[in-house]
């Protein structure tokens, strides 16, 4: 799962080398903590938190194969 973040956030910044990725993983839940330079926050969270709210349905998609309850955080 924190590929998949990886990949997409990769994409949209200005500086892929900073994105980092943390997974977190419980018994039942997986925490998914992305965080990018402070100058391209915007560009993952977008107008209104569409972007952020997109990446974040594509990984609950990815997650129900594996029966597993994903959230991602975008950590400042």
């Amino acid at each position: 799962m924190s590929e998949l973040v990886e990949i997409i956030a990769k994409y949209l910044v200005d500086n892929p080398d900073e994105v980092r990725v943390n997974e977190v993983e419980g018994t039942q839940s997986i925490i998914i903590e992305l965080k990018v330079a402070p100058e391209d926050m915007g560009k993952v969270i977008g107008k209104q938190g569409r972007i952020a709210k997109a990446i974040r349905t594509v990984v609950k998609a990815a997650a129900i194969k594996e029966n597993k309850r994903v959230s991602v955080e975008i950590i400042q």
